[in-house]
């Protein structure tokens, strides 16, 4: 590769490396694509004369048992006397190419969708950016080969102007970014290997993608931090019924749908903090348990959410979502009281009493119920023989309970399923902080862009794992309320705590990520970007 590019200019570099990483189908979970893309990155690492000549600073590491035999890809440069390291990372996956419908076969191939996009009339804004030659389109061209391209060209600089070297530099891609993290989670030994050899870590810099937040957005936003997420569970069980007699039951279904309107996308459930892009709550997966037709109504209903954290605990999060719900059901259960109220006035017959009750518990107040009657450590371990998807567990534990212990009464249980994302952030004012806030004072200077700093990158990000704010005792909150955590997402807690990276996200900048007119704005990402993260490492250098 570095015989292709050798004669280009930065940005031409970006462009042409980006675009070959286009040219891989590294979809997240499919059969070779992530393994593909570790492989092109790690030649395309060895292709550059520096590691011709040092082949031993490249290198991979499988993810253990892992079906799609991935791997994490590393890049060592090495600062003769200097112990310091700052990390530049970035993921290798895409999500998958459906949504391009009957342009599928272009999604990988750039140059075929601007030739697409320029004769796309139904999209007047996407087609003139198309004409501009400012965009390029492709799965994964912002979400974020792109920026990988950016990092792989600035490692390319530092070899070739080892004067300029400000510190070791440690370079890492990694797959799975788009499900579970498990490439960020697997390469924490690596680094951890680091720092028993004595260096420091003093920053990590991710360039995943930013996005405008409104029409005509030129700002280009940083992020000295990165937002947790949970997955927000919920196992619903009702009473079933005869359709003939549906109002003697409990229709989880209904229950369902008023805890979805509850939490979904509702900002009152939203933390506060002013001038920060916090999110809501979004449903991922909702549906009731039958799996055949018949005119009884369903036994049981299943709903997850993701969530996202900033400043609250988990704790804190689960029991707001947790009085949301038992509002919710509340509402459904005087609804049912009140329809067959009136049902048995018009038919004139008494029907007796019927109990429209529900029970909602956390997982952890649940766990305790059952313990009198069975135990859930020995059921829990028998279903982690079983294959199923990290999701299901959890459900499939609780429906496993409710059998042993008999208890058929209506209830909805809250727990936590994986991923789960560490929330973190650098110190206002911290060296890094004031080395990103003079590097964009520069870059200002010199190309007009505007910067505006944020706390919180606002999407998923592998940079949850090198940092945590979470205390021990909230990150028990959260093993007590996780059902086989250690088991089906364990997360090397001791690990982040000791790293403790400082990691921020200057991202490249486009628009339509995860869907089918993705496409990244070349001047900024391809020009501005990367001088920018070399101005923020020659300023942390100069603070030493």
């Amino acid at each position: 590769m570095y015989q292709r590019i050798c004669q280009l200019t930065l940005p031409q570099q970006i462009e042409a490396v980006a675009k070959e990483l286009v040219n891989i189908p590294s979809i997240n979970n499919s059969s070779h694509g992530e393994a593909d893309i570790c492989q092109k990155i790690n030649d395309i690492l060895l292709s550059f004369p520096y590691f011709e000549e040092h082949p031993q600073y490249v290198w991979t590491t499988d993810l253990p048992n892992d079906p799609y035999q991935r791997k994490n890809v590393f890049a060592f440069l090495p600062k003769k006397g200097v112990d310091k390291i700052v990390v530049l990372h970035a993921h290798m996956d895409t999500v998958g190419v459906e949504d391009f419908g009957k342009i599928k076969s272009s999604a990988f191939h750039p140059e075929e969708l601007l030739t697409f996009f320029k004769a796309y009339q139904e999209d007047s804004e996407v087609q003139a950016e198309a004409l501009s030659g400012d965009w390029a389109f492709g799965r994964g061209m912002l979400d974020m080969k792109s920026g990988m391209a950016v990092h792989l060209m600035n490692l390319l600089f530092y070899t070739q102007h080892l004067e300029e070297l400000p510190f070791n530099l440690l370079f890492m891609g990694n797959p799975v970014e788009e499900n579970d993290h498990t490439g960020a989670i697997e390469a924490l030994p690596e680094l951890m290997k680091f720092k028993h050899q004595g260096y420091e870590f003093i920053a990590a810099i991710n360039t995943d993608f930013v996005s405008p937040l409104y029409e005509d957005d030129q700002t280009r936003y940083l992020y000295t931090g990165a937002a947790g997420k949970m997955l927000s569970c919920f196992y619903i069980k009702g009473r079933e019924a005869h359709v003939g007699n549906t109002l003697q039951g409990v229709d989880p279904t209904l229950l369902s749908s008023a805890i979805n309107l509850a939490i979904n996308t509702n900002p009152a459930l939203c933390e506060e903090i002013q001038d920060e892009e916090i999110l809501p709550s979004s449903a991922l997966y909702q549906r009731d348990q039958k799996d055949f037709y018949n005119v009884q109504t369903a036994k049981t209903a299943h709903l997850y959410f993701n969530t996202f954290l900033y400043e609250k605990s988990v704790k804190d999060v689960l029991t707001l979502l947790l009085t949301a719900t038992e509002q919710a059901v509340m509402q459904v259960t005087e609804m049912l009281d009140h329809r067959l109220a009136t049902y048995r006035e018009n038919i004139a017959v008494p029907l007796g009493k019927i109990d429209h009750r529900v029970h909602v518990y956390l997982f952890e107040d649940y766990v305790e119920f059952c313990r009198q009657k069975v135990n859930p450590e020995v059921i829990l371990q028998t279903l982690l023989t079983k294959k199923l998807d990290k999701r299901e567990l959890g459900f499939a534990l609780i429906d496993a309970l409710e059998h042993a212990t008999g208890d058929d009464s209506p209830k909805v249980i809250l727990f936590l399923a994986p991923p789960f994302c560490p929330h973190n952030e650098i110190e206002k004012n911290s060296r890094l902080d004031q080395a990103i806030q003079s590097a964009t004072e520069t870059i200002t200077q010199e190309t007009g862009d505007v910067f505006k700093k944020r706390r919180f990158f606002p999407f998923l990000s592998d940079s949850s794992y090198l940092a945590m704010n979470e205390t021990d005792s909230e990150i028990e909150a959260i093993m007590k309320n996780f059902p086989g955590m250690t088991t089906i997402y364990p997360l090397p807690v001791q690990e982040i705590q000791q790293l403790s990276i400082p990691a921020v996200n200057l991202g490249v900048f486009g628009k339509g990520a995860h869907t089918w007119k993705e496409r990244i704005y070349k001047p900024y990402s391809y020009d501005v970007l990367p001088r920018l993260i070399r101005h923020v490492l020659k300023n942390l250098e100069d603070q030493k």
